[in-house]
């Protein structure tokens, strides 16, 4: 369980079947998300459900507005057995200060 900067993050996201776990709001994520990142929301009531789910194995690289809630997300992932789990210090505001894109639909 690391916390990474926006260049630490944006360099795991490239290696190969690292999953991103964007654990805003939908509203938030339909605003503008990383490339790939599929939505899981902290705050649903049924996040742990929906992450009982997803495969223990992997490396996941989770990130949401400011760190906060991504830092509560990968404490709960840590926690539930997932031991390769990132988070992006500074959310999505620390990914745009640095230039990073983020897409929408």
């Amino acid at each position: 369980m690391l916390n990474l900067s926006v260049r630490e993050f944006s360099e795991k996201i490239a290696e190969e079947g690292v999953v991103i776990l964007d654990v805003r709001t939908p509203g938030e994520f339909a605003e503008g998300y990383v490339l790939g990142a599929q939505n899981i929301d902290f705050q649903s009531g049924s996040f742990e459900n929906v992450i009982s789910t997803l495969d223990k194995s992997v490396t996941y690289a989770v990130y949401c507005r400011s760190g906060k809630r991504s830092g509560q997300a990968v404490k709960i992932l840590h926690e539930a057995g997932f031991h390769t789990v990132h988070n992006l210090e500074g959310g999505v505001i620390d990914w745009g200060n640095e230039g990073m894109i983020l897409v929408n639909n």
